[in-house]
């Protein structure tokens, strides 16, 4: 038997009070693990397989095996099980599963199965009888295992359907299993402690197959005893999952021996206080009564598991008088009290009066969706429009900014923007405390999002906002708002943006206004990575409480208005420190392990850019949109950004996602970069940070083509000089460079001194005596070509006497061919 660590997506947290359900457990075959098998999985890479797989690894695609809405990257896939030679049936085995103080289990499971075959492109099914895939539990290890979920074909014949076996009787008489993902569901009966699941698969022939995925268990949690604080002690026991937490006196996360719980459920006596300090939580897994008040600290967390889960404070002594909630969020560090801040309230039936009062209030706004069309563009904020539908991102007649007054409400989770006031501004440069005041927002909140069609060929941008008080997970939000994962509900992109503001407002940045900001200092997440703004700091996968951000609504759902939903199964106890404008704190979840290359790309005057390259499940080396690939907006009228170039359509992307098994050392990944810069600068591009196993173990060279020159980005950073323009042709990422001779050694620009004599002469000097100098270009800071110099030594000085004080670029090329390049001063 092979076995795999058991590595199921546990919801700890996911408990209901009264009769509403939560998830318990999932295995989404996303990551390896989480089951055993009786077998070793294997392929032939054609028709006989048993395995975890993306669908690369056995016949698949046109003519081959090919399944709709698909539910990730990964799923667990058998056909022929039998072909090479392997015992019948296969079976997979998911154990010790806690349903401990659960009722009314529910099994969930998303089923495929091929029906396309090579035969003139005709339909045909192959399932004989025989055939079957057969889920069973067993609970406790009682001995018995129970029927949960059947398939069989209609015991007809050969190459019949696979229907769902409604009576467990081996003959198929429901609904049939189709080519598209589906989701089946089947009570679990009995309680206990431990729950296994077994499936057990029997097929023993070419084209007969199943596909399995997001298997879920479900179920309703009782609160089964009550604990009480009572200011110095919890008795008789601490609060845990399954107990109803009862607060009798204040209690505060900040102080020893008042640690971040988690319980059942809560109720806060009244006149009592809760007080969750910074970088702490409660978290409660079903309801909430609420008869004192609860002060939530800048990064603390209050967390609702349950979707069904109340929230009541009603009852509260501080309802009509103080609120019986206050979330206190800081801004992140403000250089000018006229820097914007996207805001979004954690709590119901809040004003902009109240939460913003710091807030100036004649720069309150609200984005309005169904106005916004970009069918021109400008250069230089000059008022001249032309067409070019998409360019910069900015709407033609700048009526999407709608001004919100003091006694309005903040819709939960609709975003806002807005600046601080100058008068408030009496500290200066620093960060900010605002509070919100009000019910804590809980449970599936839903926002209303739209599409300008208008104008078919702009992006859709919508600001939203977290509506909650903790952290929420992107990915849990992509999964349900996100056209690509979820395309009967969502109907976005699967990208958010957050706003870092790092550059100062400028004049001849487009916009509406006199002075506007850079579209580069928003910080960036899609389904493959996430991207730094302006300020370089790259955020986590999570958004803070009380931050607001932009979303894109997708051009493919047929509606052009939807909804966002959130719900509390997003919420998270933690990443609650990183809001944008962006912090200095970066405790990112990485538990992902696919490769990821960040690169940046930065200026001598600090101008900062940044593109990421991840090699992820679902990705291929097409354009797949922006879930995996976020495009560069407004680059081609930026006055610096550097991006990929996608080979297939040489579409500019921000962030590029890829398959994991395009990533050999043949790989190559296209770069390039614009500038409107005619001063004096120097480019430098470096890596920010990588993971995964092959880039840790392989080295990344960036070759650039204009010069044939390979540097190691792993021992140092490249520096170069360029005109104003656009550049997409001259770098490259590789991770092969032409071998060395056995006699060879790799030579770096710190083999070369390059010092100057008083009489305007210039000496260049190897530290090699087995390599000379065959010749010298130099060059001025825009990458005109100054000399053009002939040597064979392996130290050669000139008279160079046209050269003024100021800095130049060398670039020497060696008697073995390599090319270095050394920035160096006159003085």
């Amino acid at each position: 038997m092979q076995v795999k660590s058991l590595h199921l997506i546990v919801c700890l947290l996911t408990v209901s009070f009264c009769l509403s359900q939560t998830k318990i457990a999932e295995l989404n075959f996303e990551t390896p693990g989480g089951y055993t098998t009786n077998i070793a999985e294997f392929t032939d890479n054609g028709r006989d397989y048993f395995l975890r797989t993306d669908g690369t690894d056995f016949n698949h695609g046109t003519n081959g095996v090919l399944f709709n809405n698909l539910q990730g990257g990964f799923y667990f896939a058998a056909q022929d099980t039998d072909g090479e030679g392997a015992p019948l049936p296969a079976r997979l085995f998911i154990e010790n599963i806690d349903i401990s103080n659960y009722t009314n289990l529910e099994f969930r499971v998303h089923l495929a199965e091929d029906d396309q075959t090579t035969n003139g492109g005709t339909r045909t099914e192959h399932w004989d009888n025989g055939d079957n895939v057969r889920f069973t539990y067993e609970i406790d290890n009682s001995g018995t295992n129970s029927n949960l979920l059947w398939i069989e074909n209609d015991n007809v014949g050969a190459n019949r359907t696979p229907l769902i076996d409604t009576d467990f009787d081996g003959i198929g008489d429901g609904v049939a299993i189709t080519d598209t993902f589906t989701q089946h569901t089947r009570p679990i009966t009995g309680t206990g402690n431990l729950l296994d699941i077994s499936i057990r698969i029997r097929l023993n022939g070419n084209h007969e197959d199943i596909a399995i995925d997001n298997i879920e268990i479900w179920g309703t949690q009782n609160c089964t005893s009550t604990v009480t604080w009572d200011g110095t002690n919890w008795l008789p026991t601490t609060p845990n999952r399954s107990t109803t937490a009862i607060l009798a006196s204040n209690y505060n996360t900040s102080t020893v021996g008042q640690p971040s719980f988690t319980a059942c459920s809560l109720v806060i006596n009244p006149g009592v206080n809760l007080t969750v300090s910074s970088n702490e939580y409660v978290q409660i897994i079903t309801d909430v009564t609420n008869n004192g008040r609860i002060a939530i600290q800048n990064t603390g967390s209050f967390v609702q598991v349950d979707n069904s889960a109340t929230y009541d404070d009603t009852g509260s002594s501080f309802f009509t008088t103080d609120n019986a909630a206050v979330v206190e969020r800081n801004t992140s560090f403000i250089n000018q009290w006229y820097e914007y801040t996207y805001w979004s309230s954690p709590v119901a039936n809040e004003t902009f009066g109240n939460a913003l009062f710091q807030s100036s209030q004649y720069r309150r706004f609200e984005f309005n969706a169904a106005n916004f069309v970009d069918s021109q563009y400008e250069t230089n904020n000059d008022n001249t429009l032309v067409n070019g539908s998409g360019v910069d991102d900015i709407d033609d007649n700048g009526d999407v900014w709608f001004l919100k007054g003091s006694s309005d409400l903040m819709t939960p989770g609709v975003g806002y923007t807005a600046t601080h006031s100058q008068d408030a501004f009496i500290f200066g440069a620093g960060s900010y405390s605002y509070s919100f005041r009000g019910t804590l927002n809980n449970g599936n909140i839903t926002v209303p999002v739209q599409r300008n069609d208008t104008e078919t060929n702009d992006t859709n941008w919508n600001l939203i906002g977290n509506p909650y008080p903790s952290a929420i997970d992107v990915d849990l939000f992509f999964a349900e708002n996100n056209y690509l994962s979820n395309p009967t509900n969502g109907k976005l992109d699967g990208e958010l943006y957050l706003w870092s503001h790092a550059t100062a407002p400028d004049g001849t940045a487009n916009g509406n206004q006199a002075l506007n900001f850079s579209f580069s200092d928003y910080a960036r997440i899609n389904g493959t990575a996430e991207l730094a703004g302006g300020d370089g700091i790259t955020p986590t996968r999570h958004i803070p409480s009380g931050q607001g951000f932009f979303v894109t609504y997708s051009d493919n759902p047929a509606s052009t208005t939807g909804t966002v939903t959130f719900n509390n199964a997003m919420r998270v106890t933690n990443n609650n420190t990183q809001f944008f404008r962006a912090s200095n704190t970066n405790s990112a979840t990485a538990t992902i392990t696919n490769n990821k290359l960040w690169l940046n790309m930065t200026t001598d005057t600090g101008l900062f850019n940044q593109t990421v390259i991840g090699y992820v499940p679902g990705a291929t080396a097409a354009n797949d949109g922006a879930y995996y690939d976020a495009k560069k907006n407004g680059a081609t009228i930026a006055d610096f950004s550097f991006y990929s170039v996608l080979p297939s359509d040489s579409k500019k992307l921000a962030i590029q996602g890829k398959s994991p098994s395009d990533l050999d050392l043949n790989e190559t990944i296209n770069l390039g970069f614009f500038n409107n810069i005619n001063t004096p600068t120097i480019y430098t591009i470096s890596i920010n940070q990588f993971q995964g196993e092959f880039l840790s173990n392989n080295t990344i060279y960036l070759k650039d083509n204009l010069i044939n020159t390979y540097q190691d980005l792993n021992a140092g950073d490249y520096s170069f000089t360029t005109e104003a323009g656009e550049f997409n042709n001259r770098f490259e990422i590789v991770f092969n460079q032409p071998s060395l001779s056995v006699n060879e050694t790799l030579i770096t620009s710190e083999s070369l001194i390059i010092y100057e004599d008083q009489d305007d002469t210039v000496t260049f000097s190897l530290n090699n005596k087995d390599l000379t100098i065959k010749s010298i270009k130099i060059y001025d800071m825009l990458g005109r070509l100054l000399y053009n110099l002939k040597g064979e030594n392996n130290t050669e000085t000139y008279n160079l006497t046209n050269l003024n004080p100021t800095a130049y670029i060398a670039q020497i090329e060696l008697s073995n061919g390599t090319i270095l390049s050394k920035k160096a001063l006159k003085k």
